[in-house]
């Protein structure tokens, strides 16, 4: 018999918090639907034609550099991020909202390095203190430092669900502790995860990977016993992440739920309000471990995280990227006591051990400017103002398609906006016809899109994706719209 929950409103102060108010869901996936039901509306060839012609006029330096990095560089970048079509470029300076590349050409930053810098890029405070330190203590020393201390008390201090905190290097890594610790604390085997979610790259989690259904597509390279224990239901579809629990259960059970708590890739697969609520639900009756990936929400949402937002208590949270406010070795993984003490076993915890390890985690960089940079956010109250520029850009956006009769959906959740133009992320292998059909041709619009938004000096993810910081004032966003018009108004059928 299904479980009858009483779904609350937001325990959280709102004040706190970049999300004003919950997204109607249901009309996002209405819209979504419409998106991807009809067909493509790239932009116009002979405007494409001048959108491109600006990376071979203004950006050779760019072009010389990253064609002479694919000779030592696989692809010529070292992160997915930085690829771009129709070549990377490089960036030679960040100051608050702007980027400026090798070519002195100037660039509103909605990329924010994949979402850490909340503050904005390269934030003086934070960096005047950190540059102290280094000059005091170098860097890294191998040994313990008082902001290692410091940061995990600051973080417990506003997320009071992590009762202890480890430091690690990278949001990957923090999710497999997350698992590992999952696995001994329980003794059972069995994760599932969200299809189409991103948890990072490590073998048990590439595993329906980015589009729901997937399952092993990705993983090359990647014995099969590797993922044998992974398992991904629909997104927001509780009644298979139900059954799969109950089956699981005949089968020893299952370790753990990990859910990233505004949908999967950042929101781009949005969730119901109540979703998390239910899934806390669900692994309390089957007696299963709840971790939430909030690499990228935790304190971009706020500093209580959205599991402060929602009033959902995980069992484990992941922390990446925001940790540190945009300084490298950004990871870690807390939550409850007795589960975060199999990571001490031989060193003063008990129970069983779950071997981690990290030679450079929790380097005094790296905690120092974690420490510094959620001192800011509580003194600038950086989530809400950089979730109120993603307020004010996510509706001038829509404005502009409503005005222009495009079918693209705009949506945030505080200041992590969405742009739909191609739709190629809600592709799933319910119908595996299409997705071969429509992958290819619906990525490379997305990759167009991001093109001509980057020639009009905007900085995107993958064409899809913007996050906002304090430094977008009202004048950036507003900056921003027109040239975001710029290039919508060139989309085929616009007249």
């Amino acid at each position: 018999m299904e479980q009858v929950i009483t779904i609350p409103t937001p325990v959280a102060d709102q004040q706190k918090y970049a999300i004003s108010e919950w997204h109607n869901t249901e009309d996002i996936y209405r819209r979504l639907k419409a998106l991807i039901s009809q067909p493509m509306r790239p932009i116009r060839r002979d405007k494409m034609a001048e959108f491109l012609g600006y990376f071979e006029n203004q950006c050779r330096r760019s072009k010389a550099l990253t064609d002479e990095a694919k000779q030592y560089i696989p692809g010529g970048v070292q992160h997915n991020l930085a690829f771009n079509y129709p070549f990377p470029i490089a960036i030679h300076r960040a100051d608050e909202a702007y980027l400026w590349d090798e070519d002195g050409n100037e660039y509103i930053d909605f990329l924010q390095a994949g979402g850490p810098t909340l503050l904005g890029s390269n934030y003086a405070p934070v960096r005047e203190k950190i540059e102290d330190l280094i000059r005091e203590c170098s860097p890294v020393t191998g040994l313990f430092h008082e902001y290692e201390l410091k940061l995990a008390k600051k973080i417990q201090q506003h997320m009071p669900n992590i009762e202890m905190f480890r430091m690690l290097g990278s949001g990957t890594e923090g999710v497999m502790a997350a698992i590992r610790a999952a696995r001994v604390h329980t003794g059972k085997k069995k994760i599932i995860k969200v299809g189409g979610a991103y948890h990072g790259w490590s073998d048990p989690m590439v595993y329906g990977l980015h589009i729901p259904g997937t399952r092993r597509l990705e993983a090359k390279g990647i014995p099969r016993r590797a993922s044998a224990n992974t398992q991904e239901f629909y997104p927001n579809s509780l009644d298979q992440l139900r059954r799969k629990l109950q089956l699981n259960r005949l089968r020893g059970g299952t370790a753990a739920v990990i859910v990233e708590p505004v949908g999967p890739e950042s929101g781009t697969r949005p969730i119901p309000f109540d979703f998390n609520q239910q899934v806390r639900a669900l692994c309390d009756e089957f007696d299963t471990l709840l971790i939430f990936d909030e690499v990228v929400t935790g304190f971009r949402i706020g500093l209580g995280g959205v599991q402060g937002y929602f009033g959902v208590k995980p069992d484990l949270t992941v922390f990446g990227k925001c940790i540190t406010g945009g300084y490298p070795m950004a990871g870690g993984v807390g939550g409850r006591r007795d589960v975060m003490l199999h990571f001490a076993a031989g060193i003063g915890g008990t129970g069983e051990r779950a071997y981690i390890g990290g030679t450079l985690s929790a380097n005094p960089l790296s905690c120092a400017a974690g420490y510094f940079a959620i001192e800011e956010m509580e003194r600038t109250n950086a989530a809400v103002v950089a979730g109120r520029a993603g307020d004010r850009l996510t509706k001038g956006l829509q404005e502009i398609i409503e005005r222009l009769k495009l079918p693209f959906v705009a949506y945030n959740q505080g200041s992590i906006v969405h742009l739909e133009t191609s739709g190629v992320m809600l592709l799933d292998f319910k119908n595996p016809l299409r997705l071969m059909r429509e992958v290819k041709p619906r990525k490379h619009m997305m990759e167009e899109m991001g093109a001509a938004y980057m020639s009009q000096g905007l900085v995107t993810l993958a064409g899809s994706r913007l996050y906002t910081s304090m430094a977008d004032t009202d004048e950036v966003i507003d900056d921003a719209l027109n040239r975001f018009e710029t290039v919508l108004s060139a989309v085929e059928g616009v007249n």
